[in-house]
């Protein structure tokens, strides 16, 4: 627990009497008294960045429609096939038959999966032809039994070492193996920007079980629960949350305020998240301690009948059936699909989609955040001096250093490709880290810079399963360094700097050391 003291004093007219009433934890934690008082420190900003900032969530379509995918398959020309993962990247690659187009100095082509023809899935076609022509594909060499007898092994992602330093083995990825099947760890691999964005949007791949949250649902379920869910993260629902969670920052942030050093990950990163999740719940705050230890635990575990969470959540959504609130929790037990309220389970599992919001993924990514402002100090500079500038930082941190490396689906049929089939019920690892970084999308992509065109980041999904947590996610962020750059003014590294991130699956800096004053 990061909070040990005595008690507190008061932090800031602004604030009300918000460091008054906190006491130690055992007796009430600071962000009781912060989630109910009403400090009148929302700014009441609208809108985002100007200028090229402005444009930091665009995403360029990185491939186009094959109507040969399209036909006999849920979901017509819009979204139904796999948007050939995507051998049609903007402006760039071969034509459908595998005719050579003008390549863009530079460019390289993507794997080429297309959906199957209307009269069924074929069974492996390899297509040389257009993979051979392929600038910059190596295509042959990630297609499974057509390895030479002299041919190094592809790479995997069990290779010693990748969880301290992936982006060489996404380098070799992007560049030579664009879509293989990596034996160890059970998967096929996809890292080139367009073919992950054209992954996470198709229909035919979809989470694998078990799971009850949302990106386990398919289908008319999805768009319905997806329908219930939204109205209460964005607009009036939205602006009220920003208040508490914009108090909860400040708490954390001031309390610090009098140390000469910190850890941030352990006594910012990891409470702030839960924070939120626990008042857009509009759960007891005394709980968010527990509710944090269950976030800790992933998004995917707290959907997927969690004992001790399914009995700690029961009651609160009977008490929700019988005298609702304004909280999410209370749109969801009083929701009606087809005349009737949603199961007890299912508004459970819904309920942990949005308190995985609050888990490792999404402190991670706040650690990572402000890592990155503090490797840059002239960055952070800049943000001080011009806050409108945060939702594009927060934007470029999630591009360059998301929190979630590997997002994994499972293919509902055989998807065909240029370099062969995967196999339906197959795996497909979706490398978000290395799409992120990929150099035919983003100019000297490992460069940290909030003053980047267009990010086009994909940490929360694209397509129907584009996270819901976004918005809330991002006013986390905001109000976290909002707080920090206000309490904070001398915030920088301690001595030895940044340390190391780690993970395969989930990646971030553990520590945060910093100097206070």
């Amino acid at each position: 627990m990061p909070f040990a003291t005595a008690g507190w004093r008061p932090l800031r007219k602004a604030a009300g009497a918000v460091g008054e009433a906190c006491v130690a934890l055992s007796a009430e934690p600071p962000w009781k008294r912060a989630l109910t008082v009403t400090p009148g420190l929302s700014d009441g900003r609208r809108g985002g960045p100007r200028g090229a900032a402005a444009q930091v969530m665009a995403v360029r379509p990185s491939a186009r429609l094959t109507r040969t995918g399209a036909r006999g398959l849920r979901g017509g020309a819009r979204g139904g096939p796999l948007r050939r993962l995507a051998r049609l990247p903007a402006r760039t690659g071969t034509k459908a038959g595998g005719a050579a187009m003008r390549a863009v100095p530079g460019a390289q082509d993507p794997a080429g999966i297309t959906g199957p023809p209307a009269e069924g899935p074929a069974t492996c076609p390899f297509v040389p032809s257009a993979v051979a022509e392929a600038p910059g594909a190596g295509g042959l060499r990630s297609a499974p039994g057509l390895r030479g007898p002299g041919d190094p092994p592809p790479p995997s992602l069990r290779a010693p070492g990748t969880d301290r330093d992936p982006y060489p083995l996404y380098r070799t990825l992007r560049a030579s193996y664009p879509l293989v099947h990596d034996e160890a760890f059970g998967a096929w691999l996809i890292s080139r920007y367009g073919d992950v964005r054209a992954a996470l949007a198709d229909p035919r791949l979809v989470a694998p079980p078990p799971g009850r949250t949302l990106a386990h649902l398919e289908d008319r379920t999805h768009t319905v629960h997806r329908a219930l869910l939204q109205p209460a993260l964005r607009g009036r629902a939205l602006a009220a949350l920003r208040a508490g969670v914009e108090r909860a920052a400040y708490v954390l942030a001031h309390r610090l305020s009098e140390r000469q050093e910190a850890d941030l990950v352990a006594e910012f990163c990891q409470w702030l998240p839960a924070v939120a999740a626990v008042a857009a719940l509009g759960l007891p705050h005394e709980d968010t301690a527990r509710v944090r230890e269950w976030c800790r635990e992933g998004l995917t575990h707290l959907g997927d009948g969690h004992g001790d969470l399914d009995a700690f959540l029961r009651p609160h959504v009977a008490r929700r059936r019988a005298r609702p609130g304004g909280d999410l929790l209370s749109v969801l037990s009083t929701a009606r699909a087809d005349g009737s309220h949603l199961p007890d389970e299912t508004v459970v599992g819904l309920a942990g989609t949005l308190l995985g919001a609050g888990g490792e993924a999404t402190h991670l990514a706040l650690a990572s955040f402000l890592a990155n402002l503090l490797d840059h100090p002239a960055q952070l500079r800049l943000v001080r001096e011009r806050p409108v500038l945060i939702p594009a930082a927060w934007a470029e941190s999630l591009r360059r250093d998301p929190a979630v490396h590997i997002v994994l689906r499972r293919a509902l049929v055989p998807m065909v490709t240029g370099a062969g089939t995967i196999p339906a019920g197959a795996d497909v690892a979706c490398l978000m880290g290395a799409a992120g970084r990929d150099p035919t999308r983003f100019a000297v992509p490992d460069r940290y810079d909030i003053l980047r065109p267009a990010p086009g980041q994909l940490a929360f999904g694209a397509g129907r399963h584009r996270c819901l947590g976004v918005q809330l996610a991002r006013l986390t962020a905001e109000c976290a360094l909002h707080a920090l750059l206000e309490a904070l003014p001398h915030l920088r590294w301690a001595p030895g700097g940044r340390p190391d991130s780690a993970g395969l699956i989930t990646r971030g800096p553990k520590t945060l050391p910093v100097l206070l004053c």
